[in-house]
C-alpha cells in the first residue's frame, strides 16, 4: 500500500549519520544521497521506500503530533541492537525494547530521531 515515506531534517549531516548507523541493522541501506535528500532501500528492494529530506519549501522540518514510522525487524535481538544504536548516535528514547499488549509476540522498541522523528522497531515473531 505504502509507496515510501518522508521524514524531514534541520541538519542533513547529522540526520544521515544517524540513518547509515541505525537503519543497517533492519537491513535497511542508503541507496541515494543528495545535498537535500538520503534515500533508504531494504536489501534487495530496488525503490528507496524511506527519504530523509530538508523541506521542499525551505522552511524548518517539524515533527507530526502522533506521527510514527515503524520498521519491521527479523528478531527481537535486531529491535534491541536498533534501540541501543539509535540512543547511541543522538536518538531519544521513547519506549524500550520489550512486549507490548497489541498481540502475544509484538515486541518493539521506540525512539525519536535527532529531528525528533519518532521511529518504531517491530517483531512480529517468537525470536
Amino acid at each position: 500500500m505504502l509507496l515510501y515515506v518522508t521524514l524531514g531534517t534541520n541538519d542533513m549531516p547529522r540526520a544521515r549519520s544517524f540513518y547509515d548507523t541505525v537503519l543497517p541493522i533492519l537491513g535497511y541501506r542508503r541507496q541515494r544521497d543528495a545535498e537535500e535528500e538520503i534515500g533508504y532501500a531494504a536489501d534487495g528492494d530496488t525503490r528507496c521506500r524511506l527519504w530523509v529530506v530538508t523541506p521542499f519549501n525551505h522552511r524548518s522540518a517539524t515533527v507530526g503530533n502522533g506521527s510514527m514510522v515503524a520498521l519491521h525487524a527479523e528478531t527481537r535481538a535486531d529491535v534491541d541492537a536498533f534501540h541501543a544504536a539509535a540512543l547511541a548516535h543522538g536518538g531519544v528514547d521513547e519506549g524500550a525494547p520489550g512486549l507490548r499488549s497489541y498481540h502475544a509476540h509484538f515486541y518493539a522498541a521506540y525512539v525519536r530521531d535527532p529531528d525528533g522523528n519518532k521511529l518504531s522497531a517491530v517483531c512480529e515473531t517468537a525470536e
